[in-house]
């Protein structure tokens, strides 16, 4: 049976309008503007006068945690949280146990989120100093990127041999995603405050320690690289105002350079270390509000190309201790959308403007196909969103698995009122379909 939502705002390629779509299937067939002149007797029809209908958010950097860190999240749990937040797609990072450094760890998560995921996914391949002879391997097709690590954040994954870099960037011919911060100088920090004040440092200090030296020189170097050999680089999470100088100017799809901010960078500053702790430490640091400010107004203007979570799950006793000791990372995508929602409702952003940093920007920088977009032919991956219905976080309306969230108490003035995965409903009201799993996303 075919599916019509019909009588709601369309917020879609910086216009919103009212109007209808048809779904046939898993593709959208039409998208009818204004009053409805169609026989709708033979549909299933879903009323969405009042709703927002926005295509699903897709996420380009998530730490789903399977195989091997299962007891802080999986494939299932997580995606389960995604779809309940409005992503209908995901990108898995590969610091995973075992790593996904190899072609057959990367085929092993293909095939488990085949069978597990109710949303779309993808998984970034892993680069470490000993695997550059895999490059050619690769199936451009079916893998995002190349992810390198060149801070201290996942330990044997850092890639820092010249040797290495150098065949990444000169030799991949695909998009290589970075996250940057400069390992010696995070070591030398830590040491200098460490001399000062003792190792039970709080979580004020993590800012200091990996600080904004720390990710421009790490970036700087990554973007001085890909420009000497012409690479295609994406710079994640970024964190600092200054790093922004570093970032491509002009059309969109000819950018070389590019960078995306999490929502954490763009909703939290240092000041808010006070109020909640460890459990906004996260890798990079949230740092000063000139920063956030920055990173805002970066997103305005174009600067940034895409909004992630940088979804990083932890079971909430690994977040106790210092800031040396503490666990960096927290569950987010449950609840990025609403945040970013909620944002633009005071004024910061428009909700034009972040659907088009999550949805339509993302499936263009990595040219994800047919998705990202409202769009006759493209698959019906959609979000309704109610703008009068809050969402007030608690334990008891968690889906991670992790069980807490650093929106605990946060009441958001909007709600994700049904998700469509492919055509099909997998979410609606809170309550989430498991009998249905999601594809494999195909880049161009």
């Amino acid at each position: 049976m075919k599916t019509l939502i019909s009588n709601t705002l369309i917020i879609n390629e910086g216009r919103s309008f009212i109007g209808s779509v048809l779904i046939d299937g898993n593709i959208i067939s039409s998208i009818i503007e204004g009053d409805l002149n169609i026989d709708t007797s033979t549909f299933k029809r879903i009323d969405a006068s009042g709703k927002w209908l926005i295509p699903g958010a897709i996420d380009d950097q998530v730490h789903f945690r399977e195989p091997g860190l299962t007891y802080k999240g999986d494939i299932w749990s997580e995606s389960r949280a995604a779809v309940a937040g409005g992503i209908t797609t995901f990108m898995d990072m590969p610091n995973t146990n075992p790593q996904t450094t190899t072609l057959e760890a990367l085929e092993w998560k293909f095939k488990r989120a085949a069978a597990v995921s109710v949303t779309n996914y993808s998984f970034f391949f892993g680069g470490t100093n000993d695997n550059t002879s895999l490059i050619s391997k690769i199936d451009k097709k079916r893998v995002p990127g190349i992810k390198l690590f060149l801070g201290s954040s996942t330990g044997n994954m850092i890639v820092d041999n010249e040797k290495s870099l150098n065949r990444f960037f000169g030799d991949a011919d695909m998009l290589i995603a970075v996250h940057a911060e400069k390992e010696d100088i995070i070591r030398r920090n830590k040491e200098q405050y460490m001399a000062q004040y003792g190792s039970a440092l709080d979580i004020s200090y993590h800012s200091l320690i990996r600080s904004e030296e720390a990710c421009y020189a790490s970036s700087s170097e990554a973007v001085a690289l890909a420009k000497k050999l012409g690479t295609r680089l994406h710079l994640l999470h970024l964190s600092t105002r200054k790093e922004l100088d570093l970032l491509d100017q002009g059309t969109f799809s000819e950018r070389m350079i590019t960078g995306e901010v999490c929502v954490h960078h763009l909703l939290f500053c240092d000041d808010d270390y006070q109020r909640l702790g460890n459990r906004i430490k996260w890798n990079p640091s949230i740092k000063t509000k000139a920063d956030r400010d920055a990173l805002r107004k970066a997103l305005n203007d174009d600067t940034i190309a895409i909004v992630a979570t940088d979804h990083a799950p932890h079971q909430i006793h690994e977040k106790e201790g210092s800031c040396l000791t503490a666990a960096s990372g927290g569950p987010l995508v449950q609840h990025a959308l609403p945040a970013m929602l909620a944002m633009a409702s005071e004024g910061i952003f428009t909700k034009e403007k972040v659907v088009e940093k999550m949805a339509h920007h993302p499936a263009d920088l990595y040219g994800i196909d047919r998705r990202g977009y409202i769009r006759e032919g493209y698959y019906a991956d959609l979000v309704l969103i109610d703008p009068e219905q809050s969402t007030t976080v608690t334990k008891k309306n968690l889906l991670y698995k992790c069980g807490w969230s650093p929106f605990e108490g946060k009441t958001f003035p909007n709600s994700v009122w049904k998700t469509f995965v492919n055509g099909q409903e997998i979410y609606s009201n809170e309550k989430i379909v498991d009998n249905f799993v999601g594809m494999e996303v195909k880049y161009l």
